[in-house]
């Protein structure tokens, strides 16, 4: 399965190229491609200085448009699968192989890496957070999704066309919900993810109740009109 790992980066000078260095230490025949999403540091300086596969828009569109833009290459490029990955350290690529034999081995449109198949969710107000929209992608879909707001997913090929057409598609919870929708098979696998070794969230605390409150009104009224 011809397969490319997107990594989306903005202001990652910090873990850009360790990332990037433990995914082909992991998976050395796999390719990717950092989307330099219009960095005010030395992300995309850094990305030309080790010689990795990059492209650096001119700039900041958000995760959205430059997850978009690796799904537009992946299309173009005629890949079978692309991977969403984070840049800042947290997704961990020896999990890569087996979310690709489970979409060999299912099907799947989508593949989610799961942080929440093997154990509970931990009591905080960002698990109760992901536990509503689980609750809302099972009242909307008739699906259940453990760790719906995982950014370590696997499309396939139809899914890469779907994301590289429409303007409106983002690597976001609402999206796998509208995905489950309209007939997308989805499976999980889990997987264990690490801290961020540099930087940080974009998301504060205000941040976060909006973008809840966002996705929430999105899954259960926004999208029955997509």
């Amino acid at each position: 399965m011809k397969t490319l790992v997107i990594i989306p980066a903005f202001n990652e000078e910090g873990s850009i190229v360790e990332t990037v260095g433990s995914l082909r230490e992991a998976m050395p025949g796999v390719d990717y491609v950092v989307i330099d999403d219009g960095s005010s540091d030395r992300t995309g300086e850094l990305c030309a200085e080790n010689h990795l596969d990059a492209i650096s828009l001119f700039a900041n569109i958000g995760l959205a448009g430059g997850f978009q833009t690796g799904m537009k290459y992946a299309w173009r490029k005629g890949y079978d699968a692309a991977l969403q990955f984070d840049a800042d350290g947290q997704h961990r690529p020896d999990y890569i192989q087996a979310m690709l034999d489970a979409m060999g081995e299912t099907g799947a449109d989508i593949v989610v890496g799961s942080r929440f198949l093997a154990r509970r969710k931990q009591l905080s107000g960002r698990m109760a957070g992901s536990a509503l929209i689980s609750g809302l992608i099972r009242l909307t879909t008739g699906k259940s999704v453990k760790d719906p707001t995982s950014g370590m997913r696997l499309y396939n090929r139809s899914m890469i066309e779907l994301f590289a057409a429409g303007h409106d598609m983002a690597p976001e919870p609402e999206t796998l919900a509208y995905c489950l929708r309209k007939g997308a098979k989805v499976v999980e696998v889990p997987v264990e993810m690490r801290e961020r070794t540099a930087g940080k969230s974009y998301l504060s605390a205000s941040k976060a109740a909006s973008y809840m409150l966002r996705t929430c009104i999105s899954i259960l009224v926004l999208q029955w009109f997509r």
